[in-house]
């Protein structure tokens, strides 16, 4: 009993005077990881490629309007909303009977005017056979000259007339002018349409990133710097573009009221430069970018 007293205490004491050595290493191993830590932080700022960035961007497209060129009813409507065509689909079709008859007239008109134009010439040819012979007088032979002038004038119109019917009866179809996917339709069949009224846009998959950097970004930004493309739609995807181009002027510049300066209490506000940023890559099937769409761009300024 005596022995197992002694290596309790025994071990008691080691303890006793473990603890404060335990903690002192402790303490040093918490100051050598903070210390790395530090370092690590100080090398990735001091390292790492500078960089812009701004959340203050967005995703643009061009915006193709489809209207119509003819007016008259809408016989039938081929394409709904948000579908994608191809260039040269048909979108929608209108009545196209009305257009027919205009084409049947013309057609008649130039017939008509083309055996009037042959007659005035005939007219014309007798005229200067006459005249040469002394048969006939120079007044003569002018009116001859003058009606045979008139009549080719005539078949010339009544044809300008026949190509321009043929080419309305042409618009009764109304074909996509680029790929895309069909945006704000609001023709339906049955409906009444004018001349340059907007029946729907296309949107083409062609889709870039325009972010408004600050003016003092800019002094290191280029075009063909990479660019990382976070978008709003899509969290945790990043995807990659590079710098296109570097507009010639602050939005502000180009609003419908710009500001002027020259009158009134000046308060100098950092301006914005707008910057397009294409991509170099899309992201992935069923992940469409529209137009609109929240994105935070950054750019490598290297």
């Amino acid at each position: 009993m005596e022995k197992e007293t002694t290596t309790v205490d025994a071990v008691g004491t080691r303890r006793a005077h473990g603890g404060p050595q335990g903690a002192e290493r402790w303490k040093w191993g918490a100051a050598g990881g903070g210390a790395v830590i530090l370092l690590a932080l100080g090398g990735y700022f001091l390292f790492s490629p500078p960089s812009a960035s701004t959340d203050d961007a967005a995703i643009e497209a061009h915006v193709v309007p489809v209207s119509a060129k003819v007016e008259g009813h809408v016989e039938r409507v081929l394409v709904s909303d948000n579908q994608r065509v191809e260039a040269g689909a048909l979108l929608f079709e209108l009545d196209s009977r009305d257009l027919k008859n205009r084409l049947a007239k013309a057609r008649a008109k130039v017939a008509s005017d083309r055996a009037g134009a042959a007659k005035a010439d005939g007219d014309l040819k007798r005229a200067k056979a006459l005249f040469e012979k002394d048969e006939a007088s120079k007044q003569d032979l002018e009116h001859a000259q003058a009606a045979a002038d008139g009549a080719r004038a005539d078949a010339a119109q009544s044809e300008a007339a026949l190509a321009q019917a043929e080419l309305d009866l042409t618009y009764a179809r109304v074909i996509a002018p680029v790929a895309g996917r069909v945006t704000r339709k609001s023709v339906e069949t049955g409906a009444y349409v004018s001349i340059g009224q907007s029946m729907m846009a296309l949107v083409p998959d062609e889709v870039w990133v325009v972010a408004n950097f600050k003016e003092t970004q800019l002094a290191r930004m280029h075009p063909g710097q990479s660019a990382e493309i976070k978008v709003d739609a899509f969290p945790g995807r990043r995807l990659h573009g590079h710098v296109d181009s570097i507009q010639a002027g602050t939005g502000a510049r180009f609003s419908l009221l710009p500001a002027e300066n020259a009158t009134g209490n000046f308060v100098k506000v950092v301006q914005r430069v707008p910057v397009k940023i294409v991509f170099d890559e899309t992201p992935g099937e069923g992940r469409a970018l529209s137009p609109g769409m929240s994105v935070e761009a950054t750019v490598s300024l290297r």
